[in-house]
This record gives C-alpha cells, sequence and structure tokens, in this order.
C-alpha cells in the first residue's frame, strides 16, 4: 500500500518512518510513504503557501493553487490515481478509531493532507477532499501529528511487523474493550522500605494454566473498560460481543 503525504514539514515523518518495530513496514515497502513538501509547487520567489483570509480574522489560510499543483503532481505519480482518497486531517473531521485504522490497513493507500495555520481554502476541500479525520477533540498546529498517528497505526497491523503474529489481536480495541494488565519480571518489586511485595504479579499469570490465565485476562479487561469506557461496554453488549460469562463478570462486579 502507498500513502502520499502534502505537507510544509516533512522532515518531522522522517523520525517517525526509521525508528521503532513499525520501521519494518516502511523499510521494507509493505507501508510505502512519499512525502511532497508543498512549498516545492509554490509559484512565486517567497515559496508562499498562505494568504490572508478574506473577511480579516486572525491567521493565514493555506492557498488553493499550490495545493492543487501538489494533488494534481501525486495523482499523476500514482498507479491508483483515481481510487486514492484524499485525507484532510482536521478537527471538524471523524474522531479516528481502530475501526478506522482497520480499512486503512487493509487498502490500497490514501493521500494525506497536512493542513497548518487557520486552516485550507474551502474552496479546495470541496472539490478534492474524500474522507476528513480527527485525532481528537482538541485542536492541534498541523496535520502531521495525526497523519503519523495513522501510518503507525496502520504499519502495526500489517503482517511480520510485530514480534508476535498475535499481539495486535490482543490491543486495546481489538475487539472493542480495553487490554488488561501486563507483568513481568522481577515476580516481586520491592516496596518503599526495601521490603518485598508478596504477590506482586498475580498468581495465576504463574500458573500454567492458559484457560485460567485467558479467563483473567478477558475479566481484568472487561473491569478496567466498565470502570473506565463504559460507553464501549455499551457498544459491545449492544452488538451481541458479550458473552454470559462477561455478563456474569460485569455482575460479579457491581458494573
Amino acid at each position: 500500500m502507498r500513502f502520499d503525504v502534502i505537507t510544509l514539514f516533512p522532515d518531522l515523518f522522517a523520525p517517525h518512518l526509521t525508528q521503532g518495530i513499525t520501521r519494518r513496514a516502511f523499510e521494507s515497502g509493505v507501508v510505502d510513504v512519499k512525502l511532497w513538501p508543498l512549498r516545492d509547487f509554490a509559484d512565486n520567489a517567497y515559496r508562499r503557501v498562505d494568504d490572508r483570509p478574506y473577511g480579516g480574522g486572525p491567521g493565514m489560510v493555506m492557498l488553493v493553487e499550490p495545493l492543487e499543483r501538489a494533488l494534481q503532481a501525486v495523482r499523476a505519480a500514482r498507479a491508483d490515481a483515481v481510487a486514492a482518497p484524499l485525507v484532510h486531517f482536521t478537527p471538524t473531521g471523524r474522531r479516528m478509531d481502530q475501526a478506522v485504522v482497520g480499512r486503512f490497513a487493509t487498502g490500497a493507500g490514501a493521500i494525506f493532507l497536512c493542513g497548518r495555520y487557520e486552516g485550507i481554502d474551502q474552496r479546495f476541500l470541496d472539490r478534492h477532499v474524500d474522507v476528513e479525520l480527527s485525532l481528537g477533540d482538541f485542536v492541534l498546529s498541523g496535520g502531521e501529528l495525526p497523519a503519523l498517528a495513522l501510518l503507525d497505526a496502520v504499519a502495526r497491523l500489517q503482517d511480520g511487523v510485530l514480534g508476535d503474529a498475535q499481539s495486535h489481536q490482543q490491543d486495546s480495541f481489538a475487539d472493542g474493550l480495553l487490554d488488561c494488565p501486563h507483568y513481568s519480571r522481577p515476580e516481586h518489586w520491592p516496596a518503599v522500605g526495601g521490603d518485598a511485595v508478596e504477590g506482586g504479579v498475580p498468581a495465576v499469570l504463574m500458573s500454567g494454566h492458559h484457560g485460567e490465565i485467558a479467563r483473567w485476562r478477558r475479566e481484568r479487561s472487561l473491569e478496567i473498560t466498565a470502570r473506565r469506557r463504559p460507553d464501549l461496554i455499551a457498544a459491545a453488549r449492544a452488538a451481541g460481543r458479550l458473552t454470559p460469562a462477561d455478563e456474569a463478570c460485569l455482575q460479579a462486579l457491581g458494573l
């Protein structure tokens, strides 16, 4: 799959695409990322891509013409010019979630538009944008961070990227719930004063009984989700994803 990114700050991407476990996806080309510096498509000596808004007000607006030239260049360079959706990252877009990530992770890619300043001329958005996405209910300085977040989330779902193929299947939101707690060495972690904390790791995780371990993890996942994100429990219940054992667990916990 291929992702083309139109941005004013291409240098923000390199550190994220070459570090960590997801670099496997980018270095192998499984997730191919092409960066398109928007200033390369300005037609003036100052490489200007923004101007003051009509009607007055604070901030600057990104201009139609350099964006149009950049998009035309991207589409000309892609084999799937018609199929590739243009994605604009904006606080007014749909909030990104695992379902959104899953659709991009199984698709052919997309073109990412990273806005800056006060915004992008609405005429360009109306003519070309297919999808608008938001990282959350807050405002960022530009679309680069949401684009990187989506690229990272898509990369880790590709075969061979994570060390264990089942890792992402146990992530938060993979089955609509939050993830359970995890523990590793040492078995006992000294508390303040030097005394070992007895039972620092839940005994069931040391038992070797895979069925009991799976049940403990499911119950902890249900508990954490119910306490922190009851909306996810309601959604799972409405979708029929909760088993009778799940419901019994929640009832026993008073949740």
